[in-house]
């Protein structure tokens, strides 16, 4: 087991509804934050929040991509806690009708109706 504090961050960064949404949306394709508060109907600052968390923790980091900085759900880690909780997330809540809602939402996004400033 990797340190107790990490440990906790993973624990509290799975503690918030609006943030499992947020893992649930990027095991579909990376989403940059105007995407995601678009489907999840949460402002951007609230989503950024969440997003700090999020990587905090090591379950996503974001990469920049011409004008968009995309997040991604992080599978690629070699910490064991992270894979396991991603794993673990992948099985869960897939019938959510929340879940199933935001995925539905997902499908009507396109980057081009965003515009960057």
């Amino acid at each position: 087991m990797k340190n107790i504090e990490e440990f906790v961050k993973i624990f509290k960064a799975l503690s918030d509804p609006q943030r499992i949404r947020i893992l649930k949306l990027l095991e579909i394709q990376p989403f940059c934050v105007c995407e995601m508060a678009s489907i999840l109907g949460l402002a951007p600052s609230t989503i950024s929040s969440h997003l700090s968390i999020l990587k905090e923790a090591g379950l996503i980091f974001d990469h920049k991509e011409h004008r968009w900085v995309s997040c991604y759900l992080n599978r690629t880690t070699r910490n064991s806690q992270v894979q396991a909780m991603i794993a673990y997330l992948e099985t869960q809540c897939n019938r959510d009708p929340v879940i199933l809602s935001d995925r539905e939402k997902a499908k009507q996004i396109s980057r081009t109706t965003f515009s960057v400033g």
